[in-house]
């Protein structure tokens, strides 16, 4: 019954550690709609919360490396490019300069820019436009004056598809840079 107890607490814990880091980032939009329903979570745990903390910094840090995920994918994680092309639209522009600003705010966090692209083309012509939407998405972030130690690159082309299938709008969502915590 205890270890129950200790569980909900520290899930009770991540979902207010989750709704303080939205704040933070800016995110004005998911605070405003789920911040009655964390906070009465967060006010029944809080004494409980510190507690469970206390026993588990292990389970704190687990905490900490999710909060910082989720925080990431609030404030746009994916970008998304057209066919044959590692140009940055306005849509991405804006979903980069979040994190951009999230990055900021986070100096500690290193991430990893995965570049893929959809089905069609070879495996090489796929890797080498994987590659110059991942250089693409970095240049960006480099130019709003994040330190070029804290990201990586990489490239998968085809490999790694998010959304199984054979037509443009598959194709679409495979065509994107996806920034990963490292």
């Amino acid at each position: 019954m205890f270890q129950r107890l200790l569980a909900l607490f520290a899930v009770a814990f991540l979902f207010a550690a989750c709704e303080t880091a939205s704040n933070v980032s800016g995110d004005s939009a998911s605070g405003s709609s789920s911040g009655s329903a964390t906070g009465s979570a967060t006010g029944s745990a809080t004494s409980s919360s510190t507690a469970s903390t206390a026993s588990s910094t292990s389970g704190s840090t687990v905490a900490t490396q999710m909060s910082d995920a989720e925080k990431l994918a609030q404030v746009g994680n994916t970008v998304y490019f057209g066919f044959d092309s590692s140009e940055l639209d306005g849509e991405a522009q804006a979903t980069l300069d979040r994190q951009a600003a999230f990055l900021n705010v986070n100096p500690t966090v290193v991430v990893i820019i995965e570049g893929h692209a959809d089905e069609r083309g070879t495996r090489e012509y796929n890797l080498a436009l994987g590659d110059r939407r991942a250089v693409s998405v970095r240049d960006y972030l480099l130019a709003k004056g994040l330190d070029a130690a804290r990201i990586r690159t990489v490239s998968y082309g085809k490999e790694r598809p998010s959304v199984a299938g054979s037509n443009e709008e598959v194709w679409a969502k495979n065509r994107r840079a996806a920034t990963v915590l490292n």
